[in-house]
């Protein structure tokens, strides 16, 4: 199976496979155009888009850069311009995916780019509607609110979207009134069925894809004053919940699991935890 490193919901880095980054980058690209518009707008007054594409495309073509050095060659050749802008511009302007070694088991290096294109072989494809996403959403995540798909998608407008699809969903309330969207097929357990624990990685899905995120975050999360701009610490999930930070070092062939919990633990939860983690 092929895997790409790209930018996709909320205009942040995804992998996924090859398929989902041809099928969803058309409809996420204008999350993706809005981020650009509103911090470089107006550095970017006055360019032809076109042409600044067509070079910037011809560059990652010819080999991967990083978008440091893109920006250095576009500035040589659009001198005055803002270089910064022109390279961040480019994620919006040009599909471009994170080659290998970047993100790879054990070993990683700088964020070099390339055109989806060229990497692939294959144009993104414009087949996948909005209504395709909104049902990809739900049978990961759901059920979902309006506002819940909008928030993990970067989307806006998307009420009219999921009116259209009404009669091919369920509807739930929850108990705020807030009116849920699911599959008629989704699995719902009861709610008092026990989650077993839950290994999350830094920046994962789960702890972004709700506008009501206390659905996964406590309190006690909050209580921790992770840095608001820095990393996201690798989350363990007790019962559905924030409630554990865990770490992987890796020493002499040795791999040691350290896990931190937010408070002293129940006997039941403190049986629960894993001794076992992902691959180092």
């Amino acid at each position: 199976m092929a895997l790409v490193r790209v930018a996709l919901m909320r205009s942040t880095i995804h992998l996924v496979t090859a398929e989902d980054c041809l099928a969803l980058r058309p409809v996420v690209q204008p999350v993706i155009e809005r981020g650009v518009r509103g911090q470089f707008g107006r550095r970017l007054e006055g360019l032809n888009r076109e042409e600044v594409a067509a070079a910037a495309r011809a560059l990652v073509e010819e080999q991967p850069r990083t978008l440091s050095t893109l920006a250095r060659l576009l500035d040589e050749r659009f001198p005055g311009r803002d270089a910064f802008a022109l390279g961040q511009a480019i994620r919006a302007w040009v599909p471009l995916v994170q080659v290998p070694p970047r993100g790879v088991w054990d070993k990683s290096g700088r964020a070099a780019h390339t055109s989806v294109e060229a990497w692939l072989g294959r144009v993104p494809s414009l087949g996948f509607s909005l209504e395709d996403l909104i049902l990809r959403y739900l049978a990961a995540f759901g059920p979902g609110t309006v506002k819940d798909v909008q928030t993990w998608s970067g989307l806006t407008r998307l009420r009219e979207v999921i009116e259209r699809l009404r009669p091919r969903l369920v509807t739930f309330r929850d108990e705020h009134g807030a009116e849920l969207f699911d599959l008629p097929d989704a699995p719902r357990l009861d709610p008092d069925t026990p989650a077993p624990p839950g290994f999350l990685y830094d920046y994962d899905n789960l702890l972004l894809s709700h506008a009501d995120r206390s659905r996964v975050i406590t309190d006690g999360y909050h209580e921790q004053s992770f840095a608001s701009d820095g990393p996201v610490p690798s989350i363990m999930l007790l019962d559905g919940f924030t409630n554990v930070t865990w770490k992987i070092t890796c020493h002499r062939g040795t791999a040691t699991l350290t896990i931190r919990p937010f408070k002293r633990l129940l006997d039941e939860d403190a049986t629960a935890l894993p001794r076992r983690a992902p691959a180092c």
